[in-house]
């Protein structure tokens, strides 16, 4: 990696509606939290900056990057635009947009301002899926036939009923299933329905689905299936129930995210257990040594993207 001297990213955080990272940044070696805005002030650390709105945090000369979890999901693409319009770069909570349009201006405005964004995890890295997507890269398991994908979250009464939120189960969920297609098994979707249900849903006025079907095309000829659901039974243990399974021609790669199976398994041939990395970078972290250091991401913003653009035209196209 590039030296990068002593040069740290420093962080605005807006809003607490996802997976904010103000934790992470606590002890971060290149980014710190410089400021936050809508935030719970128990959350807040001494010295930090605090605003009341977004457009007073990006007033803040002084920061170089905000972090969206914005209140409500469905503002968050308006948030995102606003923050690149003002200098800043920008780490959104998934979806980044409710709609094909607000994921349109989010790409052309980080290209004609020059500041980057990307979706939290949009780049999928981390352990098991870098070794599984290495494995499928360096020919393992020839070629891809077929995906099948899973993540299962827990269900609870403080989903919101109101899908503008959080994007929905489909959205806010669902969009990990695109993205182990295209970013794990490396080919890409051409056609994608969906189908949702409300069963088991018992809260008056919510409409909160419990689960969703996903039935894929695949660019290179393949098909692909995923579910994802709030039906999550081992929350303790495992509290995003992931199983990805990659077949091929010359084989299958799998993995399960209770830690239980991650291997790959030879036509013909004895399965092999993957090397899991305890180091894996998060997608944040691949972020700032971007910025820091000008490595280059693992994919375009347009590639990172396009799962969350495949589950809403599937979402609002149905």
């Amino acid at each position: 990696m590039k030296n990068l001297g002593s040069k740290r990213i420093r962080v605005g955080v807006y809003g607490v509606n996802g997976h904010q990272i103000h934790r992470l940044l606590a002890e971060h070696p290149l980014a710190e939290l410089a400021a936050v805005a809508a935030f719970p002030d128990a959350d807040c650390p001494a010295g930090c900056r605090r605003y009341d709105t977004l457009d007073a945090l990006l007033g803040d000369p002084e920061i170089d990057l905000v972090s969206l979890c914005s209140p409500r999901r469905a503002d968050q693409a308006v948030d995102a635009l606003k923050s690149l319009k003002a200098g800043k770069h920008v780490y959104a909570e998934k979806p980044c947009a409710l709609t094909e349009a607000g994921l349109d201006a989010i790409i052309t405005a980080s290209r004609e301002t020059g500041f980057q964004f990307h979706e939290m995890g949009g780049q999928v890295p981390g352990s098991p899926y870098e070794e599984m997507a290495k494995e499928i890269q360096g020919g393992t398991i020839g070629t891809v036939v077929q995906v099948l994908a899973q993540k299962s979250y827990p269900w609870a009464a403080w989903r919101p009923g109101d899908e503008a939120v959080d994007g929905g189960l489909a959205l806010q969920v669902g969009v990990y299933v695109a993205r182990f297609v295209e970013h794990v098994a490396g080919v890409r979707i051409v056609s994608m329905e969906m189908a949702e249900t409300q069963l088991g849903n018992t809260i008056p006025g919510s409409e909160c689905r419990r689960a969703a079907s996903f039935l894929m095309q695949l660019e290179n000829g393949g098909v692909a299936s995923g579910i994802c659901n709030y039906l999550n039974p081992m929350q303790e243990r495992c509290w995003g129930y992931e199983i990805l399974r990659i077949f091929g021609t010359q084989g299958v790669v799998e993995s399960n995210a209770d830690g239980s199976l991650a291997r790959v398994v030879p036509l013909g041939g004895t399965p092999r257990d993957l090397v899991i990395s305890e180091t894996s970078k998060t997608c944040f972290d691949l972020f700032v040594e971007n910025l820091l250091g000008g490595q280059p991401m693992p994919m375009s913003l347009e590639d990172e993207l396009r799962p969350t653009w495949w589950v809403v035209k599937a979402k609002t196209n149905p």
